[in-house]
């Protein structure tokens, strides 16, 4: 890729450092998509050795790329994201992805419709591994900073997506005891 095209596209994808998430980090400040980006790669490069027929290097990419859109319209947390606002993004990033030099323009749009499928191994697993690092990230951040219908969503968030792994299924209900623990620690 062109030094300068590079450049520019890093630029783009810095705004991620500065787009917050819903979640709180354990230290209660608000986290960056870029942060919840980065631990859901480390999250898959610890998986590898669970998934050895899945093409780890793909579900890395993935994890990678996931929430660029969210560099033109910011993060919406899943519970007030509407279909249009999903829309929105979508149509943004993949403009953006079109102006791209190959073989990126083609090898993004190929794993952007790979994922908004979910029928390989891994889109489902970059997606379980989402939505699982959220649930994480909720139960590191203070309950103080927890919306009142978290309480609910953060005891099943997932669970749908990790069904098709016995792995995941024993991850989830670790998540599930940690989330369970930080509640009844409140009351």
């Amino acid at each position: 890729m062109d030094p300068r095209l590079l450049l520019q596209q890093l630029h783009l994808a810095e705004r991620l450092k500065d787009a917050t998430r819903h979640c709180y980090t354990s230290g209660g400040r608000h986290e960056s998509v870029a942060e919840h980006s980065w631990r859901l790669c480390l999250m898959a490069w610890f998986l590898r050795d669970e998934f050895p027929e899945l093409d780890m290097d793909k579900v890395l990419q993935m994890c990678l790329i996931h929430d660029l859109g969210e560099c033109f319209t910011g993060d919406i947390p899943t519970f007030l994201k509407s279909n249009a606002d999903t829309d929105k993004e979508d149509n943004l990033l993949l403009n953006w992805v079109a102006t791209l030099p190959e073989p990126y323009c083609t090898d993004m749009t190929a794993l952007y419709a790979e994922m908004a499928a979910l029928e390989t191994g891994e889109a489902k697993l970059y997606k379980a591994l989402d939505k699982l690092e959220a649930v994480i990230q909720h139960n590191e951040s203070p309950l103080d900073t927890w919306l009142p219908l978290e309480y609910e969503l953060n005891l099943t968030y997932g669970n749908d997506a990790v069904a098709f792994s016995p792995y995941l299924k024993a991850l989830r209900a670790e998540v599930l005891a940690d989330t369970q623990k930080k509640i009844a620690e409140e009351k």
